[in-house]
């Protein structure tokens, strides 16, 4: 999201969708995303801009992003210019035999095989992280993300969305989880994608700390945060050239930069016009989480990170199977009461944020569809099971693409 004009809470929002680029016929990873850019635009770009929307590179070279060019009103309309970017790359893919593929992880690639770096253009930023934390690992070569990015105008917003962000960030892999596969069977986490990330930069604890940020509600706080980050860095980083507020792996960070939050935890989905009900959701719960009583705010200011994180692994293994039970938590989102799973915390705020909401209805089916039937990585594995056979694994997984190519979502019983 671009700094100019300086928008306030949910006037706004920013969306990127990461995908992989693959073999159209073996779905095997195919790191070309340097040729699609060049051909789109013409000459050898980490980014290009396309009206309103934008294409850029990720670390891995299978990896392509497409984003809102700056800030977007809101959700409405977006899914719709999101899936007419898939159809372009798609054609684009088509001259070299591939196509883009979607979900969290790719669910056989071997990446210490298969692994190309970008390299070109801000390279030094990717050979920084690589010579430092070994890219060839799941955490940093098989991912993909969607982000979102919301903004705000001052310290008094910044500090009420970040409690708001840090407190519902838990619950998020319960309705965004798609990457149920490693290396071609089940290991155990729903969300196999955010397993691996939060564990990708151990080397440097307080690169990702929890994953969960800790409660820091003022930009001062915030950037004595980022120090302590710099500082573990600077004996393996004495350039400084991670010496950037991107650098924190947390699942929500600040962008001072663009004066937004980020939030980075949803596994991108199978089409776009799931990935949009998500932003829309989670947007409208963090809008009601914002409000400004002042009782409010004290109880989400309130939730330690110990006791975050501690949810957040639950949901990343188990989904919307989790079982919340923390009252301090529950009484802090409103919702109060005994414990429950995940997914009837998420049926609850549907019916109290979506249901009635007319400016949503566009968004209701592929959301009754993820309360219903589950996330993504639910789905799939409902389809088929832990340990897959390979042709039944691969085409799955064809049937992804095709769901990413055509804006419709999977469907457990096929």
């Amino acid at each position: 999201m671009s700094s100019e004009p300086v928008l306030g809470l949910f006037e706004g929002v920013g969306i990127e969708l990461e995908y992989m680029i693959v073999d159209a016929q073996s779905l095997d990873v195919k790191p070309i995303a340097d040729r699609l850019l060049f051909e789109e635009g013409g000459v050898r770009e980490n980014e290009i801009e396309r009206d309103g929307f934008a294409w850029s590179n990720e670390l891995a070279l299978h990896v392509i992003e497409m984003k809102t060019n700056g800030p977007a009103p809101g959700c409405a309309g977006l899914a719709a210019g999101f899936a007419g970017e898939v159809a372009r790359m798609n054609a684009r893919l088509a001259g070299h035999g591939a196509r883009l593929l979607p979900s969290g992880m790719h669910p056989w690639m071997a990446p210490d095989r298969e692994f190309e770096i970008w390299p070109h253009g801000n390279r030094s930023i990717y050979e920084a992280f690589h010579r430092i934390f070994d890219c060839t690992g799941h955490g940093w070569a098989n991912l993909q993300s969607a982000h979102l990015n919301l903004p705000f105008a001052d310290d008094e917003e910044f500090g009420r969305l970040h409690a708001a962000a840090r407190a519902l960030l838990p619950l998020l892999p319960a309705l965004s989880a798609s990457s149920p596969y490693r290396e071609g069977r089940h290991p155990g986490t729903l969300d196999t994608r955010l397993d691996v990330y939060r564990q990708n930069a151990r080397r440097v604890p307080s690169v990702a700390g929890a994953v969960v940020p800790e409660p820091v509600f003022t930009r001062r706080e915030y950037e004595a945060l980022l120090e302590k980050i710099y500082a573990d860095l600077a004996p393996h980083d004495r350039e400084g050239v991670l010496r950037h507020e991107w650098v924190n792996s947390r699942g929500a960070i600040a962008r001072f930069d663009r004066m937004a939050i980020e939030i980075r935890v949803l596994d991108v989905q199978e089409c776009p016009q799931a990935d949009l009900a998500i932003a829309a959701f989670v947007s409208r719960v963090l809008a009601r989480l914002c409000g400004s009583e002042r009782a409010v705010q004290a109880r989400l200011r309130a939730l330690g990170t110990d006791a975050l994180a501690a949810i957040l692994r639950e949901t990343i293994a188990k989904g919307e199977r989790a079982r919340i039970g923390d009252r301090s938590y529950l009484e802090a989102l409103g919702l109060g009461g005994s414990p429950r799973s995940a997914g009837e915390l998420w049926r609850e705020l549907l019916e109290r944020h979506v249901v009635e909401e007319a400016s949503l209805a566009e968004h209701l089916p592929a959301l009754e569809i993820l309360i219903e039937e589950g996330p993504l990585a639910r789905r799939l594995l409902e389809r088929l099971g832990p340990e897959p056979a390979t042709v039944d694994l691969h085409a799955a997984y064809h049937e992804l693409a095709e769901c990413l190519a055509a804006g419709r979502l999977f469907r457990a019983a096929g």
